[in-house]
């Protein structure tokens, strides 16, 4: 150990809470703490108790510490690598290299511990961040600098809808993608780095995991620590950033841990009392300045369905668009399975997208709704007694269900279909045109997984001429009353 460090001593150890004695200088709160035989174990101090003592949390396990072992003072807090050095590279919460390869040159070291940017250096431009999937784009708006909320169970295409936003982040916006997985499984760090190896879009990507298996210490500072890597990125090197967090209530649940461990008395439902603030400090600094925009997708585990739960409602507060996705969707083969009429986004107004933007999302929705509502008659009934106007609804929105699906390139490996980006002006031009009955004798098939409508004419003509162009299955949603 360093002999002109500030060094203390172990007065107590319970659990992952360690109680420090020092002689001479207190360390002040965040100073990050070293002990054990080659300083391994690490103590992130947060609480001084009185003149000579500090309580912290340990960020790694305490296993073989003990009573009366030295404590170095590391002098600052915890500090993560910046620089180009960590693209393409995935780190645990203290900036160590997880995946086997030499630890990066050419780094800055920086503290996690950061202000949000002041609001005299925030852009106070609404604009929209496109990112190439069209039901997205047409239907749920995101926020350049804003945060959407990705909410879904397992199996249903999150990493999918994830993975491909990424891809397309690195074509239309030449930005850096940061994905940080907080208490997610180990295998699943795995699986998503040999995913974005396979897609080819690891150059461009920063992966940092603090898993479930990892103290609550570890869990809850690896979301601070990834920001400060995506902050380098937009304040030093003015890119934009799309921050990807996996999973935002395994923030609140380590919180509540670390909570519990010092001895707070716990609020309502047994959450921290600390909640409001500790999440608006990790989701403050997630801004759009005037150098570049972060802009998050945050998956949210919503406990027990609870909308209520005091974990979903102040994430809820923090989000500018939610994404759920659908079981059901997902089942019938329509993807990204995304739940067309539960999602939303505060960015479609008239004065952000504009009139026509606005309008045509509305109507959409609009259909949509009339073909849920009209579903159980058909199931019962049948097609037949419907009325002509009713039969042309149901017609425009299985129309519009299909051309909301895309090929990604995320999946090219899977389907052997192309993955398409389609732009913003030609999603809409499709939905307008298909409102307009333009395409009303044209095959629903044709409409399925095709990425501009000028496909579904082409797709039409091949199907006629007896050469199938069609990329897959076709979903299966018959609109014959067994199949509803």
């Amino acid at each position: 150990m360093n002999s002109h460090a500030n060094c203390g001593m172990v007065a107590s150890v319970r659990g992952s809470v360690v109680d420090v004695r020092f002689e001479d200088r207190l360390p002040a709160i965040y100073t990050l703490l070293r002990a054990g035989s080659e300083a391994e174990i690490a103590i992130e101090v947060l609480m001084q108790l009185d003149a000579h003592h500090v309580r912290g949390i340990a960020l790694s396990p305490t296993q073989g510490l003990a009573r009366g072992m030295a404590v170095e003072d590391t002098g600052g807090p915890l500090k993560v690598p910046v620089g180009k050095g960590i693209l393409s590279r995935m780190f645990d919460v203290f900036g160590t290299p997880i995946d086997r390869q030499p630890a990066p040159v050419d780094v800055e070291w920086r503290t996690i511990h950061c202000d949000p940017p002041p609001l005299s250096s925030r852009s106070t431009k609404s604009e929209v961040f496109e990112t190439g999937i069209k039901v997205i784009d047409v239907l749920v708006p995101l926020e350049r600098g804003g945060k959407a909320g990705l909410f879904g169970g397992a199996g249903v295409g999150k990493t999918v809808l994830l993975t491909e936003m990424i891809h397309n982040m690195v074509g239309h916006q030449k930005g850096v993608s940061m994905f940080c997985g907080i208490g997610e499984r180990c295998r699943e760090g795995e699986e998503l780095y040999q995913d974005m190896k396979a897609a080819g879009v690891l150059p461009h990507m920063v992966m940092m995991f603090g898993q479930m298996n990892e103290p609550p210490g570890a869990r809850f500072r690896v979301g601070l620590a990834a920001l400060t890597m995506a902050e380098y990125f937009r304040d030093d090197e003015h890119r934009d950033v799309l921050l990807l967090i996996d999973n935002i209530f395994r923030f609140i649940q380590a919180g509540m841990e670390v909570s519990g461990l010092m001895g707070q008395m716990p609020s309502r439902l047994g959450y921290q009392p600390t909640m409001g603030t500790e999440l608006s400090g990790l989701e403050e600094r997630i801004a759009n300045t005037d150098s570049g925009a972060i802009t998050s997708i945050q998956a949210v585990y919503v406990p027990a369905d609870d909308l209520t739960d005091p974990a979903a409602v102040h994430t809820f507060g923090h989000l500018s668009a939610s994404i759920v996705l659908s079981r059901k969707r997902a089942s019938e083969g329509l993807y990204p399975a995304i739940d067309l009429l539960q999602s939303n986004s505060k960015m479609a107004t008239p004065g952000i997208v504009g009139e026509r933007h606005y309008l045509l999302a509305q109507e959409i929705r609009k259909t949509l709704a009339h073909y849920e509502e009209l579903k159980d008659i058909i199931a019962m009934l049948g097609m037949e007694q419907l009325s002509t106007e009713d039969r042309n609804v149901v017609g425009r929105a299985r129309r519009l269900e299909r051309f909301l699906t895309q090929p990604f390139f995320a999946t090219e490996q899977f389907s052997g279909i192309a993955g398409k980006d389609v732009s913003l002006k030609d999603a809409l031009d499709g939905c307008e045109r298909i409102l307009k009955d333009e395409f009303k004798d044209y095959p629903e098939s044709a409409f399925y997984m095709i990425g501009s409508i000028d496909e579904a004419k082409d797709k039409a003509k091949a199907a006629k001429s007896g050469k199938s162009a069609d990329p897959g299955p076709e979903p299966k949603v018959a609109a014959k009353p067994a199949a509803l």
